[in-house]
């Protein structure tokens, strides 16, 4: 690892590109605190289809938020969201989710009420203890810490995301994701300038975990 006391490491990528599981491992194996971004925009549109609101009703989004108080859990190594004190399971999971995040995702307001809780864990895992942070989704090495001291953007191709994707279970489309994430106009999925691009399509989990892992060792990130 690097001489710093304290690392910022960022992932971002579509859909079963391998962020999740390639930041546990190196979450275990270096120290650092994970934060999955990805449930905190689920948690939110598990709490908005409960609530039964028209996504595109910009004012009864803001309503719903401003019942939400965020906050944080610690489980181990991994720090997860709670909105009003209450974490998520596999009800963040369902297909209706699935098929609206991204939608949700996309809302201006929903990504500022979220950007400075997200950035707030760089303090939670310093005083926690962590050699680092470690948080993954799709605007982390652009918006949240564009000056993480690593930022890696894992890439698939198209078929084999969605095999992954078939193999956990989950049902939503990879292209249909893809679009949406890729087009929005606030914070769009995309390689940050200067980010590692690491094609994951042939790899295995352990080579693109080790692949990472010897650059955030070397110092380097290139």
């Amino acid at each position: 690892m690097t001489d710093k006391k304290f690392i910022v490491v960022a992932i971002d990528g579509g859909a079963a590109s391998g962020k999740s599981s390639t930041s546990k491992i190196l979450s275990e194996r270096l120290d650092l605190m994970y934060v999955n971004t990805g449930s905190h925009y689920r948690s939110i549109t598990w709490a908005i289809l409960e609530g039964d609101v028209d996504f595109k009703n910009e004012r009864s989004i803001i309503e719903v938020l401003k019942t939400l108080p965020i906050g944080h859990l610690v489980e181990g190594k991994e720090a997860r969201i709670t909105l009003n004190k209450q974490p998520f399971g596999e009800e963040i999971r369902s297909e209706a989710v699935n098929n609206a995040v991204s939608l949700v995702a996309a809302i201006p307001v929903v990504r500022q009420y979220l950007l400075e809780h997200q950035r707030s864990y760089s303090n939670l895992a310093k005083n926690a203890g962590f050699k680092g942070l470690i948080m993954e989704g799709r605007d982390i090495g652009s918006v949240i810490f564009p000056n993480a001291d690593f930022r890696f953007f894992l890439t698939a191709d198209e078929a084999e995301r969605a095999r992954r994707r078939q193999l956990e279970g989950q049902v939503d489309s990879i292209q249909k994701r893809d679009q949406l994430d890729k087009t929005r106009k606030t914070a769009p999925l995309t390689c940050a300038d200067g980010a590692t691009m690491i094609e994951t399509t042939h790899l295995s989990l352990l080579e693109v975990a080790e692949k990472l892992q010897a650059i955030i060792q070397s110092g380097k990130d290139t």
